[in-house]
This record gives C-alpha cells, structure tokens and sequence, in this order.
C-alpha cells in the first residue's frame, strides 16, 4: 500500500511525542528529525521535504503550541495541513469544453500504463457522466498499441478510432476528430505515444497533436513506483507541452509514495486521478486532505463511505441493517455482502482507510487472503438453503458435511462458524449504538486509540440519529393509515 513505510515511521515519531508529559525544544528538533528522515525515505524530492520541515518547524516552535493543550496534537495538526498544502489542498476536477467534444490528450512514457487509464478515465465518465466517449489511437509506434486500446475499449464497450500504423498520427488525430463531431461524441480521449525516455521527436508530434485539437486536457500519466524519475519526467513533459494534470498509476505498488508528494510541489501541476488497482474500475479522485489524513494514519472514511455507496445498494444495505438488529441475519445475507464488500477493492486497503488501522497490530494478524473469500464461498454454497437461512441448525454432523462438500479442512469450517457468529453478535450491537462490540473485535482496544474510539463514537450517534429518523417516519405513516 502506498505510503506505508512514511505512515509507520510518521505514526512512530508522533507516538513519542504524545507520551511526553510536556513538549520541550529538544523535543520539537528530534520529531523534525525523525520527519525529515521519513519523508526522504519515502522518495520525496530533497528541496521539497527541506521547504516542508522548515515550514512544520516554524509552526510548531511558537510558545502557543508548546506551552499549551495537547502540543502533540496540535503538532500532529500542523503536519496533517501542511501535508495537505504540499499536495494541492483540494481536489482539481478535469476541464470541460464549453461545446462538445472535451479533448483530454492522455500523455506519458512507456509503460506507465496510458491505455488502461485512457480506458479507466472513460469507463468513470461514461458511469458518473453518461458520457459518450470516443478513442482515437494515435500510437502507431509500440507494437501492438492499437490492439490493446481495441481490447480495453471492448471490456467497457467504447468506440475506437483507427486508421492502422502506416499513417501520422496527427493526420489520425484530425480525422478522429472529424468522425466526434459526426457522432456527437461529448468526450474525446487521444491515446497517444510513447518513448523509454523523452525524446525531441516524442515532443514534437505531442505539441503537433495538442496545436491541431487544443485539448482542454493533458493528462500526463506517470508510475508511481519510478520514484524521483517521475518528478523529473513530470517537469519534462510540462516544459514542453505545458501539461493540465497528472494521473498516478501503481500507487498501491510502492509503500515510499514519494511522487505524490512531490509532483505539486515542484510542477504546481496538480494530481487529478490516482490508480490503485488493475481493474477498470480502479480509478480515484485525488483528495490531498483524504491523502494526507491517510499518511498519518487517521484513516479516510469519506473515501471509504463513496466506495461504499458506489457498490452497495442502498435498499439491500438498509435491509442487512435490520437484519443485523433483529439478530435475524443469516448466510444468504452473509454471501450477498461479501461479494459487495470484494467489489470495494482488496480487504486490506479498506480496513487500513479506518481511523487508526494503517499499521495496527490487529491487521498483522488477520489472514488477508483474498483465496479466503473463495474459500468462505465454497463453504456456504455447500450449506443446504435451509441451514443458510438458519445459522443455528449447525451441529457437528452437519459441519462434517461442509467440510466434505467444500473440500476445506473441518477446522476451516469450525473457524468460518465462529467468526460469523461473532459478527452477527457485534453487528448487532454496533447497529444498536452499543459500541463494546467493536471494542471486542479489537481485543478491548478501539482502533487508532483516542482518535479512532472518537470516530467509531460519531458513527455510533449518526446510526442512533438515523434510527431515531425511521422510527418517527414509521409513526407518521402509521398515522396517516
């Protein structure tokens, strides 16, 4: 997961501080130290952690903080703001053209994965836009180029404009637009070359492409895992075609993240899209204050909250909910949200964007599998619908059997039992407002301390509100009938 080593040594760093009883100087200059050393072990350019440490220690070295409430905390604020201002402070969103078609020009070297962007940034508007997107393949270089547009454009059933590899790509570009006009197409995304290296010939046919259509986007597509290399790349390519955003790609690959923090910073380019994942679907805005709550460990809920909302169904989520409560849940429920919660993306990356769970001690014992969810499929699915609709009739005869029909060992089986039952247990009484359930998943700790038992207490109050809501509308309806 990206930021990973920065989030550890960051969390370290600041565990230390809040068991001091009182801030000293000497104190403040060790924390700086061990910031400083974190972020250059993360990638991040050297000009720009010196700018940032001078500015955290410039904030932090008043009277005000050290002598007053809580110095940790207000340093840990400090560093969370100044986090945030180095990567942008808010979400960008793209350009669009005040008349159809908007041109988003998607450049980028070889490998870091311009096409599959092209396809992710295409199926996101067709999906939150219902937009009607066009691909012009304007890579005649790369062997096999074209192909993997036309098989990108397939899985999320978009148009793709060709005209071979024998032709220039600038001449392939203005008859593309031509056919968008026609098509009244609202999007056009030009998936254009690339080099090893940039190269003045790459320069020349970009700035070509870009003075024919005037994009109101380019998308300069880098890997997050290149490191320095990509700053440095970021800084080429805007030079020469005075680019409009980034796209990082494989930022879920490389636990330094060193390049999201420096792009801004040294480009003033902001970072527009982030990729964390291989599929389709894995495309995120990029939210610096999300980013940098993450970093230091304090979890990103509203990401976690839109994941949520973009692959739960509303109506089936309200009724698990009562489910829950009246302690009514059982294992067709059961299969029906795991396989939502698997559409959020890798387990591991959703229980880390929980308040105070980057690098708890809690996740480093839990199997993360992902054969895991197979394996819990085989088991259910080997249940008869009788004993899916009811947990209790599980006795061991009857577990013998699952074991024998999923092919899992019976301890497998035993372990699954138990988990659910203590789910359902705790759901029950999270849904309640009875946050001890929680409190026992994690062995009596809340995760994240202080800071992750204050958010589990606000989800707490919002379902008691919620739950408050329905019952007085359930009064009214009856009144009314």
């Amino acid at each position: 997961m990206a930021f990973e080593g920065l989030t550890e040594r960051l969390q370290k760093a600041m565990e230390k501080l809040r068991r001091k009883p009182k801030v000293t100087e000497a104190d403040l200059r060790e924390t700086m130290r061990e910031i400083r050393l974190a972020l250059l072990e993360a990638d991040v350019n050297f000009a720009v952690v010196k700018d940032f440490v001078k500015k955290v220690r410039e904030q932090a070295a008043g009277a005000e903080v050290l002598k007053g409430l809580n110095p940790a905390q207000q340093i840990v604020k400090i560093v969370n703001v100044q986090l945030t201002e180095l990567m942008g402070e808010e979400a960008v969103p793209l350009n669009k053209a005040a008349h159809i078609p908007t041109v988003i020009m998607m450049v980028g070297l070889q490998g870091a994965g311009k096409t599959t962007t092209a396809g992710k940034l295409a199926l996101r508007l067709k999906n939150e836009n219902h937009a009607r997107p066009l691909f012009i393949a304007a890579d005649v270089y790369r062997p096999a180029a074209i192909t993997q547009l036309q098989q990108v454009a397939a899985q999320i059933d978009v148009p793709v404009f060709e005209k071979g590899t024998d032709e220039d790509p600038v001449e392939i570009v203005r008859q593309g637009m031509e056919v968008a006009k026609q098509n009244h197409n609202d999007y056009v995304i030009i998936d254009t070359a690339g080099r090893l290296q940039i190269d003045e010939q790459l320069m020349d046919e970009l700035a070509n492409i870009k003075e024919l259509v005037h994009p109101d986007e380019i998308l300069l597509v880098i890997d997050a895992m290149t490191g320095q290399n990509a700053v440095n790349t970021a800084q080429g390519f805007d030079d020469k075609l005075d680019i409009t955003g980034v796209v990082l790609t494989k930022l879920d690959g490389d636990t330094r993240g060193g390049a999201a923090m420096s792009i801004r910073a040294v480009t003033g380019k902001p970072i527009k899209f982030v990729g964390e994942g291989e599929k389709m679907e894995d495309l995120d805005v990029f939210h610096p204050d999300r980013m940098a709550s993450r970093i230091l460990g304090m979890g990103d809920m509203m990401t976690l909250i839109e994941k949520a909302q973009k692959n739960f169904d509303e109506e089936q989520a309200q009724e698990t909910m009562d489910k829950m409560r009246e302690n009514t849940f059982d294992y067709n429920d059961f299969l029906a949200q795991m396989d939502q919660v698997t559409k959020m993306g890798p387990l591991e990356n959703i229980l880390k964007m929980m308040p105070g769970m980057a690098n708890n001690p809690a996740l480093k014992n839990v199997n993360l599998d992902p054969k895991q969810f197979a394996h819990i499929r085989a088991i259910v699915l080997s249940m008869t619908p009788e004993e899916r609709e009811n947990p209790d009739l599980m006795n061991p005869s009857r577990r013998r059997r699952l074991a024998a029909g999923s092919g899992r060992p019976i301890v497998e089986v035993n372990r699954m039992i138990k988990q659910f039952n203590q789910m359902r247990k705790m759901m029950k009484q999270v849904t309640n407002g009875n946050m001890s359930g929680m409190q026992n998943l994690f062995g009596g700790q809340m995760p994240g301390g202080k800071m992750g038992q204050m958010a589990m207490n606000r989800m707490a109050r919002k379902m008691k509100k919620d739950k408050a809501k329905r019952i007085k509308k359930l009064r009214k309806l009856r009144k009314k009938h």
